[in-house]
């Protein structure tokens, strides 16, 4: 069998798809600066595979002086799970630093109400600390479109508010540190056809305590799904509405924590 390239595969083959669209969201919101240092965290997903890959694909352009630490943590893994992070990053050639948490013995004592929520922020925590012990300044995470896209409908359906998930944001916990979404444009089906195309196997959420297939966020995802079928655009348009809040027909907002209200200016 033939050997595959897989960062020629990515930049030659889903070039529109994947890499064109990782290279936008950087430039278009400005996540990377001359000496920057990248923690690019990996949980063993296809998601965080990818933005592995590209970012070790950008890095040969040098169009910009940077560095990389490709950076995973081990919340409590199965053996197993761990043994397919570890494969899967020999074989696409990905350097990893693995460092060990408690998060999902946390997760299951404490995270009974939104074990999702909890594990998130304690994964988030755990990865800006290593990320800084190393010397970095910002971390990467693997977010795509459609977790852009879903994370909007569930603060509307669930929380009663309008908010969006950010391409890049300041820590408020860890000082001169920043968080980037790279894969911001991506869609997670181009992600599914290229490590099919590369016949790659990726580990999925291994929590046995959380059942994603029940979760709200599985529940937005099929009703995006059902919404397709008869309005092919409805994933860029829900995007979109990102961009173009018109505000002279919101009732109210909030910024900085301070609320405004469309009477103030009425």
């Amino acid at each position: 069998m033939e050997k595959i390239n897989y960062l020629k595969k990515l930049t030659k083959n889903y070039r529109k798809e994947i890499w064109t669209k990782f290279v936008h969201a950087i430039n278009d919101f400005e996540m990377i600066t001359e000496n920057d240092k990248i923690a690019v965290c990996i949980s063993g997903g296809k998601d965080s595979m990818i933005l592995a890959l590209c970012f070790m694909e950008l890095q040969k352009h040098r169009q910009k002086n940077f560095s990389l630490e490709f950076i995973t943590m081990d919340p409590g893994y199965k053996t197993k799970d761990l043994d397919k992070i570890k494969e899967n990053a020999k074989i696409l050639g990905i350097d990893l630093k693995i460092f060990k948490s408690d998060i999902f013995e946390i997760v299951k004592k404490h995270g009974e109400n939104d074990p999702c929520y909890l594990c998130a922020r304690m994964r988030r925590g755990h990865l800006y600390n290593y990320a800084k012990e190393l010397g970095c300044n910002k971390i990467a995470l693997a977010h795509h479109q459609n977790d852009v896209n879903e994370t909007i409908l569930l603060n509307m359906f669930y929380n009663g508010a309008y908010k969006s998930m950010l391409p890049k944001l300041k820590s408020t916990n860890f000082s001169n540190m920043e968080l980037i979404r790279p894969l911001y444009y991506v869609n997670e089906e181009d992600i599914v056809k290229y490590i099919k195309s590369c016949q790659l196997s990726f580990i999925d959420c291994a929590c046995d305590s959380i059942k994603l297939k029940e979760g709200k966020r599985a529940e937005i995802k099929n009703l995006i799904k059902e919404l397709k079928k008869t309005n092919k655009d409805i994933e860029k348009n829900i995007y979109k509405s990102s961009t173009n809040v018109l505000l002279n027909t919101v009732i109210g907002y909030q910024k900085d924590n301070q609320a405004f209200n469309f009477l103030d200016d009425y």
